[in-house]
């Protein structure tokens, strides 16, 4: 239902951008809802056009997009439609975003640098967004750019199931690929039981951007081992950390992240690789040709389903991570 709405009554309407249909449908589906039709162009010099096909006057919106490249292209098609809902008065207007753009750029590393990541938060909230709503956010500073509710969802119930009935975590060490994932591969050995390891990148300081050493601090031989990471980008350091696990002795290698960006070389590398299986969800789309038979893809649409219903029916986020926030 897109639905008839009786005066005063709460009424939920979700919206998807062109990014990524299939996962807002599978969204819609869980919730016995329907995308409301929207008519999306790009005129012949790249500007988007954005109409509802139905009345939002009142209602509780959710607009779906997911930023996968052209990144720029779809925040400003979420834009778009956020500032269309806004001047078509709906009541309450959430930006869903399960990748959220440039959260890699959430702070300065050196001078004249942008914050791109609380821009693009300014941005959301300019066009008339009330809320944010985001799987694993690369740092979770993130959630104090935005000025309002934001709701910060954690993959790691998703995939930590998949890999406690797939595994034997008494023989399982998590991994945390460099010294920034460290909290990450915390969660996971609490959730798992199981014990911790993490790799540290030393640099070759006369090669640039060329890592000369990986040292591993923690027990790996003869274990299985989970590395961890928010992303794969160009696969390029989760790759060099696989090899450095079974360089010592691994008896063999997994990954989980949750957002499977999948740059350039990255399956190319991650085929060739030591890994036994990469474990992603579907917080963004994976064309056909960049999927590889070690690659599982779990779905990431009931966890955004059912906070969206708890969103709704002003009930807890929190309650769905067992008390984790």
């Amino acid at each position: 239902m897109t639905g008839v709405k009786k005066p005063n009554e709460k009424h939920l309407m979700l919206f998807s951008g062109r990014a990524y249909p299939a996962l807002a449908d599978e969204v819609a589906q869980l919730m016995h809802v329907g995308i409301v039709p929207t008519r999306s162009l790009n005129y012949a010099n790249s500007e988007i056009y954005v109409r509802f096909e139905e009345s939002v006057r009142g209602c509780d919106a959710y607009v779906i997009q997911s930023h996968a490249a052209p990144v720029n292209e779809w925040v400003m098609e979420q834009l778009i439609m956020v500032d269309a809902l806004k001047r078509a008065s709906a009541k309450r207007i959430t930006v869903v975003a399960p990748f959220y753009p440039y959260a890699r750029q959430d702070k300065k590393h050196a001078g004249r640098e942008p914050i791109s990541a609380r821009l693009i938060a300014d941005l959301y909230k300019t066009a008339g967004a009330d809320r944010l709503m985001s799987v694993d956010l690369h740092a979770a500073q993130i959630q104090g750019f935005f000025d309002g509710p934001v709701d910060h969802l954690w993959a790691l119930p998703v995939l930590s199931d998949y890999v406690e009935s797939k595994y034997d975590t008494s023989e399982m060490t998590v991994v945390s690929p460099d010294a920034g994932r460290v909290r990450l591969a915390d969660m996971w050995t609490d959730k798992l039981n199981c014990a911790l390891a993490i790799i540290h990148k030393r640099r070759d300081p006369n090669v640039a951007n060329t890592v000369a050493v990986h040292e591993v601090v923690g027990e790996v031989e003869g274990r299985v081992c989970l590395l961890v990471d928010d992303m794969i980008d160009t696969a390029g350091t989760i790759c060099q950390a696989a090899e450095a696990l079974m360089e010592r002795g691994a008896k063999s290698v997994i990954a989980a992240a949750t957002h499977p960006v999948l740059s350039g070389p990255a399956v190319d590398r991650l085929t060739a690789s030591a890994f036994e299986e990469v474990i992603v969800t579907n917080t963004l789309p994976i064309p056909d040709e960049r999927h590889f038979d070690r690659l599982t893809v779990l779905s990431i649409a009931p966890l955004i389903a059912r906070a969206i219903t708890e969103v709704f029916e002003d009930g807890s986020v929190t309650s769905l991570f067992n008390g984790q926030s």
